[in-house]
């Protein structure tokens, strides 16, 4: 009689939740459990805010410490196991209708208490709140789910939580079975994914960046047996599976999710987004830039670490004058960035330690085939960097990443249940060996997320050398959610024929998209005979997007280089354009126009982008790469790939601004102006 006041008490003091547009299921019985067992869920909620399952409690002198439950001096955690369970039963059936995992939320209701809402650790985001904190913790997710959404939903629970003891009435033989013609489904599964589509289509950008689509919600709870891999072409959603595949991993264990990636903007985008997606497990996940992380490491572990870019620079500008300019590297190319990037990237970036390593390496990523006598030379060029670097008394970031690595297999960092990385093809192999120590080849502990069409530093890996395997685990996307076909099209003839090395070994030549559900307005490419008159059209077009609607929040206005960026930063804000530069940049919503690099804009989108100062050499189609020179033409892929990148990060319509001539093959429409 106790436990039936009690859940008609809390029953109660949720029933204002109706008015929000929640529907209740009393007294459901069991998932799974034996036809006529009384086991029942006190109360099932489905509403704007997602899918609540609530069991109530009639306990007195509960505390909750260290993510575990005691009625007075009983630890009573163990007995709530199976209701963990029915969370983890419920996330599968209504994946099957697109709802992400995160929106299936089990509650402890203490019934007469207070207690704000707690979470318990190891249960799957299980989580104890008093009856009069109860409602307001539900009605603070807000608007997750449209109707139909709910509706589809809705269906699916009704299936998963039956009636108590509910059974089939006996027939009588004698009388004939009425035929009964198939119902219509509420919805079909297209109509969800519409539904879940158009509803995100209208939010702010910071909204959409956060949406999964319902075809994705499977992957995110997929188990997979060791390291794994999500890959597929650009606009389809791999960056925001690996953010609710974190949120799903913290949930489902007690330790630290940690989320990495070359960029530092991308990470605290995330943060933000993770705040609104599942606050709950926020404090548990973190997000980090891979240099940050290591340098992290080494200083909470006493070590001393002085990074100094400029130095280093110096220090490499000084090694090339004294052993590389004139000597057998000058003769054969006399761009100094090209030997630079070969010491960081190929030598560095591996972690060799002998010329005999570097001698026999394929030197994956790079174009150019060099001699034994030419990477003799480079070794000489690499140890007088490295000893210019100790007189100095200062490091670059890949003696930071390797001292990092070699700290963390000698004394492993505890407390690390799982590693996403976003963008992995952007790292290097001892960064990828340094995050895989963590986790090792534990079940679900490493998942690696990125497209090599979209590298863009030069030199490259392979899992191999990074001494693990993502065989038989591995998943490819292939549906562009996020452009329309006009831009996605758009894009690719801009890396037509392009090659690169993948990470799983062998030549990739990027994965096409099956489908691309969305069209829009073909974008648009403007030639300029000058800085002031390009300027000046870009001011234009941002005025004409916000003066027809445009939430200036929703546009992102992207350039190649720092340079660049501020000078458009300058210019808009000339024009009265308020501006925040992606440096600065957190994921918050604000009306303010996004500037930034299109490095710096990786992984992240934008309703509207505006690539601006672009050269007009990138424009040019396929035909004309295979004439130039190996170096050369590896940094005009890596800056055609970045290009791409940066075109890809528009949902829904593309501008560009560029210098220069196109070159006769290009397929761009081109228009010339000032």
């Amino acid at each position: 009689m106790i436990a039936h006041r009690t859940e008609r008490q809390v029953a109660g003091s949720l029933a204002p939740l109706t008015a929000q547009g929640y529907t209740f299921l009393h007294d459901r019985g069991w998932p799974g459990a034996r036809r006529g067992s009384r086991a029942q869920i006190d109360h099932v909620l489905v509403g704007p805010g997602g899918v609540f399952v609530v069991d109530t409690k009639a306990w007195r002198e509960v505390t909750v410490a260290a993510g575990r439950i005691f009625r007075g001096q009983a630890d009573v955690t163990d007995e709530l196991a199976g209701l963990a369970d029915v969370g983890y039963s419920t996330e599968a059936v209504l994946a099957d209708v697109g709802l992400a995992p995160g929106e299936v939320h089990v509650l402890i209701v203490l019934a007469g208490s207070a207690m704000p809402p707690t979470p318990l650790e190891g249960l799957g985001g299980l989580m104890v709140v008093g009856e009069r904190a109860t409602a307001k913790h539900i009605a603070g997710f807000g608007r997750r789910l449209t109707d139909r959404a709910q509706n589809a939903v809705l269906a699916r629970v009704l299936d998963h939580f039956p009636l108590v003891g509910d059974a089939p009435s006996e027939l009588d033989a004698s009388i004939p079975e009425p035929v009964a013609s198939e119902p219509e489904p509420l919805l079909t599964l297209d109509e969800i994914a519409d539904t879940f589509l158009a509803g995100m289509l209208a939010a702010p950008i910071e909204e959409w960046m956060a949406f999964l689509h319902p075809d994705q919600a499977k992957l995110v709870r997929r188990s997979f047996s060791g390291p794994s891999r999500v890959r597929g072409p650009a606009g389809c959603g791999k960056t925001v599976v690996g953010l609710h595949r974190a949120a799903y991993l913290a949930r489902a264990s007690t330790g630290r999710v940690i989320v990495t990636t070359y960029v530092r903007t991308l990470p605290d985008v995330l943060a933000t987004l993770m705040t609104r997606l599942a606050p709950e497990v926020a404090d548990r996940v973190e997000f980090t830039g891979v240099h940050q992380f290591a340098l992290r490491v080494l200083r909470e572990r006493g070590q001393r670490v002085t990074v100094k870019l400029p130095e280093a620079n110096q220090a490499f500008n000084r090694a090339w004058n004294q052993v590389g300019m004139r000597g057998p590297l000058g003769a054969l190319d006399r761009n100094a960035k090209y030997w630079q990037d070969e010491l960081l990237h190929v030598i560095k970036g591996r972690g060799l330690t002998t010329f005999e390593q570097y001698a026999d390496l394929a030197r994956a990523g790079r174009r150019r085939r060099l001699t034994v006598d030419q990477r003799r030379e480079v070794w000489r060029l690499y140890a007088q960097y490295q000893q210019n670097l100790r007189e100095a008394g200062v490091m670059d970031f890949e003696d930071v990443i390797l001292r990092a690595e070699a700290s963390l297999r000698e004394r492993p960092l505890e407390g690390v249940s799982a590693v996403v990385i976003d963008e992995a093809q952007d790292l290097s192999c001892a960064m990828i060996r340094m995050l895989h120590a963590l986790v090792g080849d534990r079940p679900d502990g490493l998942t690696l997320i990125g497209d090599g069409q979209q590298t863009i530093y030069p030199g490259g890996y392979t899992l191999a050398e990074a001494g693990f395997s993502v065989t038989g685990r591995g998943v490819v996307l292939s549906t562009n959610y996020r452009n329309t076909r006009e831009i996605a099209e758009f894009a690719l003839q801009i890396v037509e024929g392009d090659e690169f090395v993948d990470i799983e070994g062998g030549a990739g030549r990027g994965d096409a998209a099956v489908a691309i559900p969305r069209t829009g307005p073909v974008p648009e490419v403007h030639q300029f005979g000058s800085v002031a008159a390009h300027d000046a059209a870009v001011v234009a077009h941002i005025h004409a997007l916000v003066a027809s609607g445009v939430d200036p929040g929703d546009v992102g206005v992207l350039a190649q280089t720092n340079r660049d960026v501020a000078a458009m930063d300058a210019a808009l804000r000339s024009a009265g354009i308020e501006t925040v530069l992606l440096t600065d940049y957190r994921g918050e919503v604000s009306g303010r126009v996004k500037v930034g690099t299109i490095k710096r804009a990786k992984g992240l989108e934008f309703k509207q982008v505006v690539l601006t100062r672009v050269p007009g050499r990138l424009l040019g189609g396929a035909a004309r790469v295979g004439e130039l020179e190996d170096g050369v033409r590896e940094r005009f892929e890596i800056e055609r790939r970045e290009l791409y990148v940066g075109m890809n990060r528009a949902r829904d319509r593309l501008w560009v601004g560029a210098f220069g001539h196109a070159g006769p093959t290009t397929k761009v429409d081109v228009r010339t102006k000032g």
